[in-house]
């Protein structure tokens, strides 16, 4: 069963939010989603380009408020 975790990288600037999610998906197994917390608008674009070039899944990102929620999926 996959396991949904939440990191709360706010109030950290790049490249915080982007190592954050690195090191969490290195932790994570195949199948498993992180959502990140981030209040970085460049996170909006670095997570995307990261997870496009690592070959893991975008599974939402939306910006509430001044947070930034980006869903990730690991992928393999």
């Amino acid at each position: 069963m996959s396991e949904h975790k939440i990191v709360d990288a706010c109030n950290t600037y790049c490249p915080g939010p982007l190592m954050e999610l690195i090191t969490y998906m290195r932790q994570a197994a195949v199948g498993d989603t992180i959502e990140l917390l981030s209040t970085d608008s460049g996170t909006a674009n670095d997570v995307p380009e990261w997870v496009n070039k690592i070959g893991h899944e975008l599974i939402s990102s939306e910006q509430v408020g001044d947070v930034w929620h980006l869903t990730v999926r690991k992928a393999k």
